[in-house]
């Protein structure tokens, strides 16, 4: 009967002594079968004696036994099981060999066992024996067990690098289960001891002797920024998740002409291949160039030679710039996770020329029922595929050149509108008001004004008349208006 401990330095196989040691091997096997041995550190290393774990705590204060553990996890009303169960200790069992396995014995009165074991690293270690119960030999991976015994240690005789188990196989086991097995849980993630620990030590999948150049590390450096920008960018919505890939078939081109337009630069760059999708940004309310495209091509290879054969080519007197998109903002979540590495389906421009149905583009883009595009999801949009790139006119019957968008309002949205038409439309009345009266006001005082100096005339009256008649005639238009 047999076990397997995956450890960060090594594999170690273990025979058990089922016949010698009948309730030791079934806790032991019992608590390996529901990982509770997984991720715990050899926390207690003497070189040359032994090798200690099954800690969870890694204090050497904690564990249990199977039957308390069960009772912890299931939650049960009956009464709970001791912590400790009687040691197994045999005189025809000693420490004579290197990978004896032993259950460590608490020091109560009498010694009990519970979930921690140790393993020896040497010969005839005649001090443990009556003291500890042994329960199994380690019959593969002694090479493992020359690694652990080399370890750096601390004062504490914990290694400096953490030594786990990774990961725990039965290879045979023949005790049956109990009524109240829980199902086999996954394996955690972080180790047991992880909030516990107060001193930081070397990871155990960390080699802290290799030897790194000025340029792998500058480019370790660089690969964790950017993973952790890419993080970033995830968590304020901006990519869809950080692993995404920029698609390797989609150009940006920049530096164009103002004038140069969508079915110019597709004529020129169809050359290299078939283009599904051609589109100059322009701004959402002028309409002007903003002087940079993006162009999608049917096949990777295609791009790449126009990216190398267009840079710096003249096009309507302007130097243009060509570049791969590193854009993933209107990518198909869907087509995203089947297809990492972003072969640009599902992308392109609403607007512009060459939007070929089923192949990115606005007007002909499929509608995927099943999965919602990452730019709809933010700008509002539900027509399939993309529909541009964010800066330019929306689905319209001229290509999405020119037009307006259309809106649609809220009935709440539609009431505010009409309060707020009425409103300017009443403070426009006051002004007139205002300003109509503040006229007369001033030609009665100029009236007035000539009247003292004696300047008045029918001719000055008869105009002062004409004057308040347009007037009148001008405030009762605008009244019917």
């Amino acid at each position: 009967m047999s076990v397997m401990l995956e450890t960060s330095l090594g594999e170690l196989v273990i025979d058990l002594e089922v016949e010698k040691s009948p309730r030791t091997c079934e806790n032991f096997l019992k608590l390996c079968k529901v990982k509770y041995y997984t991720l715990n550190a050899f926390f207690n290393v003497s070189k040359d004696f032994i090798a200690q774990t099954g800690d969870p705590t890694a204090t050497g204060t904690g564990g249990e036994s199977f039957a308390s553990y069960l009772h912890s996890i299931t939650q049960s009303t009956s009464a709970k099981p001791p912590r400790y169960f009687p040691a197994e200790i045999s005189t025809k069992l000693k420490h004579k060999s290197k990978g004896t396995v032993s259950m460590a014995a608490s020091p109560t009165d009498p010694p009990g066992c519970a979930s921690q074991f140790f393993i020896t690293l040497a010969d005839n270690i005649e001090y443990l024996d009556g003291k500890h119960g042994v329960f199994g030999h380690v019959i593969e991976g002694f090479e493992t067990l020359d690694k652990i015994n080399d370890a750096f240690l601390d004062k504490d005789g914990r290694p400096l690098q953490d030594i786990r188990i990774r990961h725990v196989e039965i290879l045979e086991d023949p005790f049956p289960d109990p009524v109240d097995m829980i199902p086999e849980p996954p394996s955690p993630l972080r180790p047991p001891d992880a909030q516990s620990r107060s001193v930081v030590r070397i990871a155990d999948d960390e080699n802290p002797l290799e030897q790194v150049s000025e340029e792998k590390s500058e480019a370790l450096r660089r690969q964790t920024a950017a993973a952790s920008s890419a993080l970033t960018l995830e968590m304020i919505g901006d990519i869809p998740f950080a692993a995404v890939r920029p698609p390797e078939n989609i150009l940006f081109v920049c530096k164009l002409n103002p004038v140069t337009m969508d079915e110019d630069l597709e004529l020129i760059f169809s050359r290299f291949g078939k283009i599904l999708s051609c589109e100059i940004v322009r701004d959402k309310r002028s309409g002007d160039s903003l002087q940079y495209a993006f162009i999608e091509f049917d096949e990777r290879s295609a791009a790449e030679q126009a990216y190398f054969k267009m840079q710096n080519v003249l096009v309507d007197d302007r130097r243009i710039w060509v570049d791969f998109s590193q854009s993933v903002a209107k990518m198909n979540i869907a087509q995203v996770t089947s297809n990492p590495r972003g072969r640009g389906r599902g992308r392109g421009g609403g607007g512009g020329r060459g939007s070929y149905p089923g192949r990115g583009g606005g007007a002909g883009g499929h509608n995927h029922a099943n999965a919602a595009s990452y730019g709809s999801s933010r700008h509002g949009n539900g027509n399939g595929g993309t529909d541009g790139y964010g800066m330019v006119f929306g689905d319209t019957n001229d290509g999405g050149r020119s037009g307006k968008r259309e809106r649609s309002y809220s009935p709440k949205r539609r009431r505010d509108t009409s309060r707020e038409r009425e409103r300017e439309r009443r403070y426009k009345d006051e002004d007139r008001t205002r300003d109509r009266d503040r006229d007369r006001d001033r030609d009665r005082y100029r009236d007035y004004r000539d009247g003292r100096n004696g300047h008045t005339s029918r001719r000055e009256d008869k105009h002062r008349d004409d004057r308040d008649r347009e007037r009148s005639r001008r405030d009762d238009r605008y009244r019917d208006r």
